[in-house]
């Protein structure tokens, strides 16, 4: 686990090992969008031919989401966020799904 710097909220293990990561594969997911789409386009096109067709398409997708999984500094960054929205929440009790949602304007 990866220690918390001055002033950062201590985090516990499955914010670490599990929320973190899990913010990181969205995340990455949307920066490989490209290749996300490539692999989803080879596959529709060939169906169950899919596994020796999209070779190429699915390596490509496995080394651009590896290489940002790997980062250390996109860890982070995803660490800070969680950090982030956490605090948010402890703030205003809204999840950051939530938050992002258009309040009414008049009660």
């Amino acid at each position: 686990m990866e220690a918390s710097r001055p002033g950062e909220p201590q985090l516990r293990h499955v914010e670490t090992d599990v929320l973190i990561p899990k913010m990181m594969r969205e995340k990455a997911k949307e920066r490989c969008a490209e290749k996300v789409l490539a692999f989803n386009h080879c596959c529709k096109e060939t169906g169950f031919l899919m596994v020796f067709k999209c070779r190429e398409e699915n390596s490509a997708l496995k080394e651009c989401l590896t290489r940002h999984y790997k980062d250390p500094a996109f860890f982070e960054e995803c660490k800070q966020d969680y950090i982030k929205e956490k605090l948010e929440y402890q703030t205003t009790g809204i999840p950051a799904k939530k938050r992002s949602q258009k309040l009414p304007t008049s009660m």
